[in-house]
Formats: C-alpha cells, sequence, structure tokens
C-alpha cells in the first residue's frame, strides 16, 4: 500500500480514537435504538386503532423488533404496506353517516308509480295523477290510503265513515247536552223585568194593599 493512503487512514483511525467522536458515536447508536423501539411501539399503537383483535398489536411490535435496529426500517416500511388502511373511529362515522344518508333518504315521500319526489299534503301526484292521500269526511284532515280509521276524529272508514265512539263518551255528551237544555230553559224562564218593579220616589208614601172583603154570613 502506498505511504500516501496509509497516511490518510492512519489520519482518519486517529479522528474515530478521538474520545469527542467515541462520545458522539455512542450517541448516536443509543439514538438509533430508541429511535427502534419507538418504532415499534408506533406500530403497536397504530394497530390498535386499526382493528379490534387484540394479538395483532403485539404481533406488529415484535415483527419490528425482531428486525434489529439495522434493518428495522424496512420493517416499518413492511407494516405501513400490510396494515388496514382505515381507523376504526373513521369505520364507525363513515358507517353513521351511511344510516343517516338512508334514514334521510327514507323520509323523503316519492309517488309509488313515477318515483318523483312528492310533500306529504299532496292529495294527487301532479306528474302521473296517481292518489297519494285523501281526505277524512268527518274532520278534513288528510289521511293515508290505507289507513283504516283517522288518528284525528276516529272515524271508522271500514264502516262507512262511521265515527268510532265509546258508549261512555257518547253518555257524557248525551249528559252534557241535557244540563245544557236545562240551563237554558232555566234562563228562558220569564220572570219580573226591571221595567215592571220600580222603586218609590222619596217622599211619598206606598198605598197599602187593598184587603179582600170578608164572607157574608148565611141567613139563618
Amino acid at each position: 500500500m502506498p505511504k500516501e493512503f496509509q497516511g490518510v487512514i492512519d489520519s482518519i483511525g486517529g479522528i474515530f480514537d478521538s474520545p469527542v467522536v467515541q462520545l458522539g458515536l455512542r450517541a448516536i447508536a443509543v439514538y438509533w435504538v430508541i429511535f427502534w423501539l419507538a418504532a415499534a411501539y408506533w406500530a403497536f399503537r397504530d394497530l390498535q386503532l386499526r382493528t379490534e383483535n387484540p394479538v395483532l398489536p403485539y404481533l406488529a411490535a415484535a415483527f419490528i423488533i425482531i428486525f434489529t435496529p439495522v434493518l428495522f426500517p424496512a420493517a416499518v416500511v413492511i407494516y405501513r404496506v400490510v396494515r388496514p388502511q382505515e381507523r376504526i373511529g373513521d369505520s364507525y362515522e363513515r358507517t353513521l353517516a351511511e344510516e343517516a344518508l338512508l334514514a334521510e333518504l327514507e323520509t323523503v315521500k316519492n309517488c309509488p308509480t313515477c318515483r318523483r319526489r312528492v310533500h306529504d299534503d299532496w292529495i294527487v301526484c301532479p306528474t302521473c295523477r296517481t292518489r297519494l292521500n285523501r281526505v277524512c269526511p268527518n274532520c278534513g284532515k288528510l289521511v293515508g290510503l290505507d289507513w283504516s280509521i283517522c288518528a284525528w276524529c276516529g272515524t271508522d272508514f271500514a264502516h262507512g265513515g262511521a265515527p268510532a265512539t265509546s258508549a261512555a263518551g257518547a253518555a257524557r255528551r248525551t249528559g252534557t247536552s241535557g244540563e245544557g237544555s236545562g240551563l237554558s230553559s232555566a234562563s228562558a224562564a220569564p220572570g219580573p223585568s226591571a221595567a215592571s218593579v220600580r222603586a218609590p220616589r222619596p217622599g211619598t208614601s206606598r198605598a197599602p194593599a187593598s184587603r179582600p172583603a170578608p164572607d157574608s154570613l148565611p141567613e139563618r
């Protein structure tokens, strides 16, 4: 080996033999080991957020540790390729959003014939003239075509539109109407009017009422 190269090698060896360089190399080695363990812990925590299996996070951390501090960057790359791409929280949010969208679509009423959007208070579809609702003959509210009884007034559509009332309710209404008629008759009864009964003027005396004449005695 030429003397020039031997001198360069000796100078480089002298640099590495310096205490400051040795301390720096040890610090870099410690930092690399810490970075290796931190990568294993990161894989453990990351897989806990992406799967509900309690064993897989430990396997991911052990996979990175097995690759040693020298080759663990390759293990991190492999883990990022094979890990689930969606977190559990993101999956739940996406499922909730889909359910909310489906619920909103179900609340939107469509015409059964032309599938156009219609309103709840429409009776006939303006596009295809399909019957959507009907009017209760008793209360005038809109009811569905498949309803057998009105939800507002209790009219039974299966019995010719007769209101479905109970006997107690009918008796209660009858009693109320009887009390009302009694009050109206009592109020309609004649009584002394204010014009016929007048108070005497001050300073005047009221004339005594005339007494009836005594009956004559029978003759003997």
